[in-house]
């Protein structure tokens, strides 16, 4: 494949620091074995289940230039975990007599809801499925690989009412070179994860992303109000103090004292919320975007975009323009989203990039260097100095 270019001919600029703020290139680990792995600077390399979290770790030990990981666990395999710190778990062998088997059953009954063509959760696909895990296990995890990478987000996490589970493998199926766990091409099953057995999974890891004050990136499907209000919960009593302009008349004539601002190390101090939030491959609609953009709230919110999601269907890419407009731009990500390093991922970011530059009327070196402005402040760190 030729060099990416522009609509214009010319090459694109990657030596100005192009930044892909979510892909996931340990599921194709084969993509990462040369060096340089990318001809972005940056890669933020997602984990999303209990087989990618060492991956991730190992990724960014081996290019520590490159990838900037993140740990986390995606809502598609929020099944596979149970919460032990509810006062009622949905996994509880002593319930049942340490009968792991019935236990086992329980929890996927519970947290698993079969869709409408569906009456209730096969026995089959109950026994395919492995004992949960522990939600403190998977968290004391994840703070120990944030702990080790100082530049490590938490992420993917986030919540989806679209998705359906895939069913068990038959035989051999399975392509040796990607990383076990996704769906692989496998058919879907009629199941889901209840939206309230994701949220607790959810909620858990964006109060360790602000215990940490770690960013942390977000996914959500068809579930925009809903996820709103999941992490809107976390920053309940924290809120910005937005003057009204007859209060801010009266501090400008001396009538009111104006509020005491955060000293910085309350700033840094733990949250119950992340300070940034970086909702990736953005797809709500503009009324949405706006409630995100309220002053009030306590997080820097950023919005990312890629080809592969917000260009996949006639819906997205009617509402992109309006949406990308929208987006103060300090605020704007790009991202490639795709499971593989290299000129596939590198064509979906010069795509994106020249999309969101044409639509905010920036030149592309201005563009790619507001990009990276953007990228910096969202991880938390000014990366030159790694």
């Amino acid at each position: 494949m030729s060099e990416p270019t522009r609509r214009n001919g010319d090459a694109f600029p990657w030596h100005l620091g192009v930044c892909d703020a979510h892909c996931h290139p340990t599921d194709t680990l084969s993509s990462l074995s040369s060096d340089p792995i990318s001809k972005a600077r940056y890669l933020t390399a997602m984990a999303t289940r209990a087989q990618d979290q060492h991956l991730v770790d190992s990724a960014a030990k081996q290019h520590p230039e490159t990838i900037v990981p993140c740990f986390g666990w995606h809502p598609w395999f929020t099944h596979l975990l149970y919460d032990d710190t509810s006062d009622e778990p949905t996994y509880a062998p002593d319930r049942h007599g340490n009968d792991n088997g019935k236990a086992k059953e329980e929890h996927y009954r519970r947290v698993l809801t079969p869709n409408s063509s569906t009456s209730e959760i096969q026995q089959g696909f109950i026994v395919s499925l492995p004992s949960p895990t522990p939600l403190s296990d998977l968290i004391s995890q994840t703070r120990e690989y944030l702990l080790k990478h100082p530049t490590a987000l938490v992420g993917e996490i986030g919540l989806d009412k679209a998705f359906l589970l895939p069913q068990p493998w038959s035989t051999d199926q399975r392509d040796g070179s990607l990383t076990p766990g996704g769906r692989e091409g496998r058919p879907l099953s009629p199941y889901r994860v209840r939206v309230e057995h994701q949220i607790a999974i959810l909620r858990a890891q964006l109060h360790l992303a602000g215990e940490l004050r770690r960013g942390v990136s977000v996914h959500g499907v068809q579930v925009h109000g809903v996820l709103l209000d999941a992490i809107a919960a976390t920053w309940k009593g924290y809120e910005r103090v937005v003057l009204s302009k007859r209060q801010m008349h009266k501090i400008t004539m001396g009538e009111e004292e104006p509020p005491t601002p955060p000293s910085s190390s309350d700033a840094e101090s733990p949250k119950p919320f992340p300070p940034r939030i970086c909702l990736h491959s953005y797809s709500a609609s503009v009324e949405v975007l706006r409630q995100w953009l309220d002053p009030k709230i306590p997080a820097d919110i950023y919005f990312s975009f890629s080809v592969a999601v917000n260009l996949s269907t006639k819906s997205t890419r009617n509402k992109i323009r309006q949406v990308i407009q929208g987006v103060p731009g300090e605020r704007i990500l790009v991202e490639s989203d795709l499971h593989k390093a290299g000129e596939d991922m590198e064509s979906a970011l010069v795509e994106m990039y020249s999309l969101v530059c044409e639509i905010k009327g920036w030149a592309i070196e201005d563009g790619v260097k507001r990009i990276r402005q953007n990228y910096e402040a969202f991880i938390g760190l000014e990366l030159d100095e790694r």
